[in-house]
Formats: C-alpha cells, sequence, structure tokens
C-alpha cells in the first residue's frame, strides 16, 4: 500500500491538523511562496514519490484559494504522486451549478474542469450545494454528509416537539431526510428573491405551533433567509426556533443579523474558519468524518457507514 502524506493549503490549516491528527499521520512539510505581485508558488519540502497525498484546502473566499488547490496538485502530481486527492471541506462556486438566467457562466463545471486538469485523482467533499455536481467529473468524487455530525447534537438536544424546516423549496429533500430520520414532521418556507442575497416575500406552508423547529441548510451566506424564516416561525407560534449549516460562509451583515435574530442558536461545522465569535453560533468539527473517510478510500473499504 503506497504511503499516505497529507497536506494543508493556507485556507485549511486548522482543519487539517485536526484531520492528520485524527488518522494519525503529522501534517506534510510545504511551503507556499509569494512574489511580490501576489503570484503563488506551492512546493512540498518532503519526497512524495509513489505517496496517495490528500491536500485538503477549503475554497472561501474563492479565487485565491482554488488557484492555491490546482498549483498544489499539480505539483504533486510533477513530484510523481501515485495518487493525488483534492480534500475540499467547502466547495466554493457550488451555487452556480445551472444556467438560471441567459449568459451565464455554469462556473461549479468549470472548477471541476479546472481541478482535473490540475491533475487531480479524486474528490472529497462534504454536502454540495448542488448534488447534480457530483456529475460534473469524471473522477471519483466522495461526497460526505454533514448529518453525521448534527443528528448526534440533535438526540444530544432531546427537544420534546421537534420539527424539521426547509428555509426554501429547494431544500425540502435535505430537511425532509433528517425529517424522516427522526420520525417527525416537517413545514416549508416559501421564499420569493428580488435579486440575490435579497428577500422579497417568505411564507411557511405547515404548522409549527407550539413545536421546537429545527432550519435545515447546507449553508449560511448573509444569513437573511434564516434570520427572516426564524422570525416568521416564531410569529406562527412556534415555540422556540434553531438553525444547522454545514457551510458557515458568513459574509456581509451576517453575524449582526444572527445576533439579532429570533434563533436560539445557529450550530455549523468547521468546514470554513470561522471569522469572528458569536453567543448563537456553536461549531461541530467533520475532522472525525473526513479523517474516517480518508482511512476508507486508502485502505479500498466502504465509506457507507459515514451516512446517516
Amino acid at each position: 500500500m503506497s504511503e499516505v502524506k497529507i497536506f494543508a493549503g493556507s485556507n485549511s490549516t486548522d482543519l487539517a491538523k485536526k484531520i492528520s491528527k485524527n488518522f494519525g499521520k503529522n501534517l506534510g512539510d510545504l511551503t507556499l511562496s509569494r512574489f511580490s505581485d501576489g503570484e503563488m508558488s506551492p512546493s512540498y519540502n518532503e519526497s512524495i514519490r509513489g505517496c496517495n497525498v490528500f491536500i485538503i484546502q477549503g475554497t472561501n473566499p474563492p479565487s485565491d484559494n482554488i488557484l492555491e488547490l490546482c498549483l498544489m496538485i499539480d505539483a504533486a502530481k510533477r513530484a510523481s504522486a501515485y495518487k493525488v486527492c483534492a480534500v475540499i471541506p467547502y466547495f466554493g462556486y457550488a451555487r452556480q451549478d445551472r444556467k438560471d438566467r441567459p449568459r451565464v457562466s455554469i462556473a461549479a463545471k468549470l472548477i471541476a474542469n479546472m481541478l482535473t486538469s490540475a491533475g487531480a485523482d479524486r474528490i472529497m467533499t462534504c454536502d454540495l450545494h448542488a448534488g447534480q455536481i457530483q456529475g460534473f467529473f469524471d473522477i471519483p468524487l466522495d461526497h460526505l454528509n454533514g448529518s453525521a455530525i448534527f443528528v448526534p447534537y440533535l438526540q444530544m438536544l432531546n427537544l420534546p416537539d421537534l420539527i424539521f424546516a426547509s428555509p426554501d423549496v429547494g431544500g425540502v429533500a435535505r430537511a425532509r431526510a433528517y425529517a424522516k430520520h427522526f420520525e417527525v414532521e416537517m413545514v416549508v418556507c416559501d421564499k420569493h428573491r428580488k435579486r440575490a442575497n435579497e428577500i422579497a416575500s417568505m411564507q411557511v406552508i405547515g404548522d409549527v405551533e407550539g413545536k421546537d423547529v429545527v432550519l435545515v441548510d447546507d449553508l449560511v451566506d448573509t444569513a437573511g433567509t434564516l434570520c427572516k424564516a426564524a422570525q416568521i416561525i416564531m410569529d406562527k407560534g412556534a415555540k422556540s426556533v434553531r438553525a444547522i449549516a454545514t457551510h458557515g460562509v458568513l459574509s456581509g451583515k451576517a453575524y449582526e443579523n444572527i445576533e439579532n435574530s429570533a434563533l436560539a442558536e445557529l450550530v455549523i461545522t468547521d468546514t470554513i474558519p470561522l471569522k469572528q465569535k458569536s453567543s448563537k453560533i456553536h461549531v461541530l468539527s467533520v475532522a472525525d468524518l473526513f479523517s474516517k473517510a480518508i482511512h476508507a478510500v486508502t485502505g479500498n473499504t466502504s465509506i457507507s457507514s459515514l451516512f446517516i
């Protein structure tokens, strides 16, 4: 079996340290140099010839981090790595997975092409915004599910009148999966947008009176949708409302919105480093999930046990 070596991109150093520790390896030695104009030049400071190389790099913010990941993949292939797996905790540009209006890019497909052209043999990621992005790749893609992190946490809370809610119609399948697992009901928040990150109207489809509502989403950006949904749900007579979202993008006025919202708490994971602390934000780690997946991939065993 080829030796496994794990390296961290500059965006995911803390998470990579946790993953490598859980895996039982030290992080590999890598240097990322920059020219004065910002041009990047990654170099491996140890031999990776014939090794299974795992490069852990999230893509938020996307531009430099995606290019850095591609350069690291290219450098590993040119250093005669046996296989290179790009471990992308948060896959940027996943919201642009189709042409939803004329003359726009399908950015998720472009990123898939870039990673493949750079030389990636495998992709590992978690909770893509749109599951069909897996089909954009002609190489194996391990799509891990954040439910393995959130379900034990929700079970620990032991909410007496639990019900799940989707903050929009597009997330119904995600919320339904949780509702089915816990054998409870679900509701849907139907929203209409004027433009990106701006909601024109929203209404709740279903009964939430006296319920402990958990909003389910894959990512939270400005938190406008979640906060508006939380307020409407509370206005409808809910006992409490909290939200779970795998990726805490948290841009713009997200932290202010969350602090001033009706949410009891927002539970996210560490796929994206938290920019600032908040009394309402609770962070769970995906390190164990990814380390188990790396074990399964390198040992040629199934990863189905990682799904709930």
